[in-house]
């Protein structure tokens, strides 16, 4: 499986990093500009519902003084026609606070009515404003009704009653307010439907709606709202909920404390968070951008950071080549760690070529003469053979070298092995490769030398060690010589050291103590 590059992995925690942090922002924005936004918009509302709650407390108050008030003309006014009249036009002109405005006498007849309602004038009320007022006789806000069993009208009946000088009941004066026909409460609550997707509602005490936007929804009952027992407690607050319908809503709500109704003011949740979710979708939009430049720069300095490195990496996969040492020094390194690794690898590598080239010599060295060993030879020979470098072969070993073993033992030969091989160096020329290559037997090849002179260099030695009496035998010790050469123009390596075997063969053969031409 292939590793990560440092590269790969400073690109990987960054992007990762700035990924979870730039998530971690988001995410935080959003939650914090979510509940501010939810915490601002349940107060707004609970604030505009108080304010309408008071407006229509106030309106519901100065509708019952005028009624107490037009009462006390009635009780002056000596029931005469003319008089009643007149207080039933100002009662319905001054202020439009009615869609319609009756006296009736103490037996429910309508003794006077506005134009609105002539229709009624001498008849016997019926209605549930009416029968309430005839039979409670004090001030009184209706619950709303219908104005008749087909009628879809919804009203609601304010009336005061009219009581004589000795305290006796002579009926009431009452003003009708359509709640889903032109009025003053109509309008009152009718103008503060927003673009926003806020609205308001009113209840009644027994949580029947009695004014909403969508007016095919009056009269119905919304018990199962959870802000209807919370009005019907006489509380103003504010919540997150669920309404009848499903949807989820932060409302606000204030009761009406004269007719006990309840205004609520809300807005979906949905309606409420749209704008932050485009706000937050825009924020994305447009950072995406810098997110692009940041990360382009991220790449070039990640570049920038890992390419010692991983020049360095490479380099290192390729330690036996000759020019690894050059390819390391070559790497720019400008911080400390690289510069600290390309000093220990060059370190490292030198160490380790001291190392190779030790045990290369020992491998290639026959540790008991110091001289090179059979595969030392060999790789001279194949150097010299790519090179084409001309050189002849001497061949010899140490005569009757069993016998001396045989006589005072092999420390003494191996004493004797070391005689001769100081001999061999102390005559060899400084480019003579001199190789044991066996018990007994030595090598020596001699570049650029023909076999005439290969010969001649043979003889000088074996005159030489013969001369030289050994110390450790107290006398001579002989050798004999093959010779023989090799040139591009020849056959093979192998055949001229076969050559020369054979002439060391014929030198043991003739008498030992001799060099013979192979």
């Amino acid at each position: 499986m292939r590793k990560l590059t440092l590269r790969q992995l400073i690109l990987l925690l960054t992007v990762s990093t700035a990924l979870l942090i730039l998530g971690n922002t988001f995410y935080t924005s959003y939650k914090t500009q979510r509940t501010l936004l939810i915490e601002q918009t349940l107060e707004t509302n609970q604030a505009y519902a108080s304010k309408l709650a008071s407006n229509i407390e106030d309106f519901l108050v100065a509708a019952q003084q005028q009624l107490a008030f037009a009462a006390q003309d009635v009780i002056l006014s000596d029931h005469k026609v003319e008089n009643l009249d007149h207080i039933v036009e100002r009662l319905i002109k001054q202020t439009d606070s009615f869609n319609s405005v009756l006296i009736v006498n103490a037996q429910g007849e309508v003794i006077s009515v506005s134009e609105t309602a002539q229709n009624l004038l001498g008849k016997k009320l019926q209605s549930t404003g009416s029968l309430q007022a005839l039979k409670e006789r004090k001030p009184l806000i209706s619950e709303p009704y219908n104005s008749n069993a087909k009628a879809s009208r919804s009203i609601i009946f304010i009336s005061h009653p009219v009581f004589d000088a000795q305290g006796s009941y002579l009926g009431f004066v009452g003003g009708s307010i359509y709640l889903n026909e032109k009025s003053i409460l109509y309008s009152l609550l009718g103008e503060h439907y927003h673009a926003d997707e806020s609205y308001i509602y009113v209840v009644d005490r027994h949580a029947h709606l009695i004014y909403h936007q969508d007016s095919s929804r009056v009269g119905e009952n919304v018990s199962s709202n959870p802000v209807v027992a919370n009005i019907n407690a006489q509380q103003t607050g504010s919540q997150q909920l669920i309404n009848s319908k499903g949807i989820a809503m932060l409302a606000g709500y204030a009761p009406v404390p004269s007719s006990g109704w309840g205004v609520v003011t809300q807005r979906s949740l949905a309606a409420t968070l749209m704008a932050m979710n485009q706000q937050m979708l825009a924020v994305a939009k447009y950072s995406f951008p810098m997110f692009v430049l940041i990360m382009w720069v991220v790449w070039v300095v990640s570049r920038w950071i890992s390419r010692p490195l991983w020049q360095l990496a490479h380099s290192a996969e390729y330690l036996d080549r000759s020019e690894v040492k050059a390819d390391i020094s070559g790497v720019s390194v400008w911080y400390f760690e690289a510069t600290q690794l390309k000093r220990a690898m060059l370190r490292g590598l030198a160490g380790l070529n001291r190392k190779i080239g030790q045990l290369s010599l020992e491998n290639m060295t026959d540790p008991l003469t110091g001289l090179l060993n059979r595969r030392g030879m060999q790789v001279a020979l194949d150097e010299w053979q790519q090179a084409q470098q001309p050189f002849s072969i001497i061949m010899t070993d140490i005569d009757y070298f069993k016998r001396i073993n045989d006589e005072f033992g092999h420390d003494t030969g191996d004493k004797i092995l070391k005689f001769i091989a100081k001999h061999m160096q102390e005559s060899s020329r400084p480019d003579d490769v001199i190789c044991r290559v066996g018990g007994e037997e030595f090598v020596l090849l001699l570049p650029e030398a023909d076999q005439g002179i290969a010969y001649k260099a043979a003889e000088r030695l074996r005159a030489r060690i013969e001369s030289d009496a050994c110390p450790c035998v107290g006398r001579p010790v002989t050798l004999s010589f093959g010779v023989s050469s090799w040139s591009p123009e020849q056959s093979s390596i192998a055949q001229a050291m076969k050559n020369a075997d054979q002439a060391l063969y014929v030198a043991k053969n003739a008498g030992r103590n001799r060099v013979c031409n192979g």
